[in-house]
């Protein structure tokens, strides 16, 4: 959890001001990593790993085509691509692109995957403004933070379900990191057992406001809803937008034939939110201090 305590001090830093003073500063603080290339691979069931070393991103393959699972920056769609074609897949055979949220790092390529694929593009349905408008919410005109826009074909809410042949994903409403933060449920086969697997959108601050002119309306009480529910969910199998958020890399060099699946790690889902919890707990006491003092 090293990797992902640094993450969230240079979110809380940047959140609180204390470090970089503009988004420009945090984006050249992370991109790097971002758009570093990662191999892709097998992950577990008919789940793989198409994303870069910073963000992740899946495919899903079925009987009847494949799912892609968000996509990252703009500059990135190309490594996408090809990570896709690596794994011997045909980009043609999306049928499905599904988002988590509409932040600007999983989103940059989804307006270019659906032209040229003719995908249906399925989303919650409060970031459905936010994808068809390609703005951050509560900062609408910040272009740092735009993306293209896209439009979204169905979009979803609690308990909603996208099948493609023999796969079915569940969608769960979990707000915060955005409006329309969705994650996704879903089992596979992992030899003679079947898994669990949650796709968590994200719970953590980032760059969002909570107090004074928060980014959206109810935000503190959508995370905090967020986190009782997610807790309560049993999960064998956590992956998430970034793969710091489940040690990703070290997982995957862990991975031999024969041997136990790495990304099966039952307990992990409640331990993170435990962490991500935490550091809303501090952030939001940080910002309401904060506020108090510049008034």
């Amino acid at each position: 959890m090293r990797t992902l305590a640094a993450v969230l001090c240079a979110l809380t830093l940047f959140a609180t001001g204390a470090q970089a003073q503009t988004v420009k500063d945090f984006l050249a603080q992370v991109t790097k990593k971002w758009t570093t290339p990662f191999e892709p691979f097998h992950m577990i069931g008919n789940i793989y790993y198409v994303g870069t070393d910073g963000i992740a991103v899946y495919i899903i393959k079925t009987s009847q085509g494949l799912i892609l699972m968000d996509t990252a920056l703009p500059q990135s769609t190309g490594m996408i691509k090809d990570n896709i074609a690596k794994l011997g897949f045909k980009l043609s055979d999306i049928k499905y692109i599904l988002n988590t949220h509409a932040h600007f790092d999983h989103t940059g390529g989804l307006a270019e995957i659906k032209k040229e694929t003719g995908a249906q593009l399925v989303a919650g349905e409060r970031d459905k403004p936010l994808l068809e408008g390609g703005y951050y919410p509560g900062d609408e005109k910040n272009s740092d933070l735009a993306f293209p826009a896209v439009k979204v074909d169905r979009a979803v809410k609690e308990g909603d379900k996208v099948n493609l042949g023999d796969t079915t994903l569940i969608a769960h409403a979990t707000p915060g990191h955005s409006p329309g933060c969705t994650s996704w449920e879903m089992t596979v086969k992992d030899g003679n057992q079947n898994r669990d697997v949650l796709f968590f959108c994200s719970g953590t601050v980032a760059l969002n406001k909570l107090v004074g002119h928060p980014t959206y309306a109810g935000i503190v009480d959508d995370y905090r809803s967020t986190y009782a529910k997610v807790k309560a969910m049993k999960i064998d199998v956590l992956l998430g937008p970034h793969p710091e958020v489940y040690g990703m890399q070290a997982k995957r060099a862990q991975m031999k034939d024969g041997a136990p699946n790495p990304f099966v790690k039952p307990d992990e889902l409640a331990s993170y939110v435990a962490t991500l919890e935490q550091d809303f707990d501090k952030q939001l006491a940080k910002q309401t201090a904060a506020l108090q003092k510049s008034n």
